[in-house]
């Protein structure tokens, strides 16, 4: 496979055509749609042009899953996890090709999307091992001679919208849990970021996956995305991406009564306690709120700190913001890259000076990058702002960039309350010694997820699910998998006698 690294010098080359394919039936195919600009976050170069999939190519995806899918489930879930496993090594095997691929096209640091490649790996690794332990239940009888079986069953075909902040791992999170249960999968990249999920199709095919079982076509939400999520043919939409497109997604998907799993956005509040160890607070406060420049779901959007540390905290927090180097993502020790687009970068821009117009301070940063490292990116300096009230629109509108608002609070329920501000509910964070505080946050504040006395990311094993507008269902470890499996209760009578199952009351 030709990847990034075999092609270009680090800084500028094009992206080889080999990653511009759409992957339908298991064939790479010309896309029939209109041809996409792909903008290297860092320079604000096109590095490369992708045909997007045509609405007819979306359906001639969804036939070839629906085709495929039943021959894949009639195997012994050991052998899907067999052909897991090979594209788990063949990840490896390509990481670090892959991995600048993801800097190029998303913009992350280079040491970030190692991460990332490394997660999609072990997304395939972690589901694979399900492939002895699916569940299924055998209950007693009201009568003698017979036993209830509840059976898992794969709800069929899958369609998986990716977003632009993970888009290698973000795959693989969705496509292994539906593969180990015996699905066939239509994944949709975002259409900013859709060279890692082509390129990682060249894989599948060296993996030996049946044709037709993964198939991986980009373009607009508005095109592609509608076809995917209005299909009669598909019995699942699985999506990470924003509320409104969430909302759309939920309606496309009831004409037909398909199933949804949405992980949306998400406004996590990070909490300090006055008797927290300070230096880990903030040490985890600046990792949770600049990786990935702030563009992650569970970053710290804003950070509340009780008064007597307030001042302490904010200190320490600006200098430890100021320490992190800010340089091309390509660079192994770069700590923030650029924003991904423009558009992205605008909107973070309009934010900060509304609240700045609206009474807020920068302490640090306030706009763009005044010396980027690179030319022509989207370049936005990391931004601490204070003197806003907690109510104020930044507390509680998705910021997704390199800004965070820090403001004091005096009790803990006056940051309970904050936290619960809002109509998100993803994840939540709280530092501080004092197991009551700790059970008491974990009861009241009202989020899928809470950290408590460290950052961020998730794991494989646990359940990423939002309350509130933060989504429905949800990814990762064994509740993440039941969303890609339906129920079947069988009756099983062997005692050779006609049983009539009467309701309690009758009896």
């Amino acid at each position: 496979m030709t990847l990034p690294s075999q092609n270009m010098a680090k800084s500028g080359g094009d992206i080889p055509d080999l990653q511009t394919l759409q992957w339908v039936d298991g064939v790479f195919v010309q896309g029939l749609g209109d041809p996409r600009a792909i903008v290297e976050p860092a320079t604000g170069r096109v590095i490369a042009t992708v045909a997007d999939a045509s609405p007819d190519q979306a359906r001639a995806a969804i036939a070839a899953a629906k085709a495929a899918q039943p021959a894949w489930a009639a195997r012994a879930p050991i052998e899907r996890a067999k052909l897991m496993r090979e594209v788990s090594r063949l990840i490896r095997r390509d990481a670090d090709d892959l991995a600048e691929l993801v800097v190029r096209e998303q913009g992350k640091p280079l040491k970030e999307a190692r991460g990332e490649i490394a997660g999609a790996a072990e997304f395939m690794d972690y589901f694979s091992e399900f492939a002895r332990r699916l569940p299924g239940e055998i209950l007693p009888s009201d009568h003698a001679g017979e036993q209830v079986w509840i059976r898992r069953a794969p709800v069929g075909v899958v369609a998986a919208i990716i977003p632009w902040n993970y888009p290698a791992a973000l795959i693989c999170r969705k496509m292994a849990p539906a593969l180990v249960t015996g699905n066939a999968v239509v994944v949709k990249p975002h259409e900013m970021t859709p060279l890692s999920g082509l390129a990682m199709a060249r894989l599948f095919e060296e993996a030996g996956l049946p044709y037709g079982l993964v198939n991986i076509i980009t373009g607009a939400g508005d095109v592609i995305g509608e076809v995917l999520t209005s299909a009669s043919d598909v019995d699942l939409v699985t999506m990470t991406g924003s509320v409104p497109v969430g909302r759309r997604i939920m309606a496309n998907a009831a004409e037909n009564l398909t199933a949804v799993s949405l992980e949306l956005g998400g406004k996590a509040a990070f909490i300090v306690m006055s008797d927290a160890d300070l230096d880990l607070a903030v040490q985890s406060a600046v990792t949770s709120r600049f990786m990935n420049c702030g563009q992650t779901c569970i970053c710290n959007e804003r950070t509340l700190v009780q008064r007597p540390i307030y001042d302490a905290f904010v200190e320490k927090f600006v200098a430890a913001t100021q320490a992190l180097k800010i340089g091309d993502p390509l660079s192994p020790d770069t700590d923030i890259g650029p924003k991904v687009s423009e558009e992205e970068c605008a909107k973070v821009e309009q934010m900060v000076q509304t609240a700045l117009s609206h009474g807020a301070r920068a302490v640090i940063g306030g706009g763009r990058l005044t010396n980027p490292p690179t030319e022509g990116g989207f370049w936005f300096d990391p931004t601490v702002l204070v003197d806003m009230a907690s109510d104020a629109d930044i507390m509680r509108t998705e910021i997704f960039g390199p800004v965070v608002p820090i403001v004091p609070f005096d009790s803990f329920d006056d940051a309970v309350a904050i936290a619960n501000e809002g109509s998100f509910g993803l994840s939540s964070y709280i530092f501080t010694r004092d197991f009551q505080t700790i059970m008491e946050a974990i009861d009241r504040i009202e989020v899928g997820e809470v950290y408590v006395n460290r950052a961020g990311p998730e794991s494989v094993h646990g359940f990423h699910g939002g309350w509130k507008d933060s989504g429905v269902a949800g990814d990762d470890g064994v509740h993440g998998l039941e969303v890609y499996m339906r129920k079947k209760t069988v009756y099983v009578n062997y005692s050779g006698k006609t049983t009539v199952n009467l309701m309690p009351y009758e009896r």
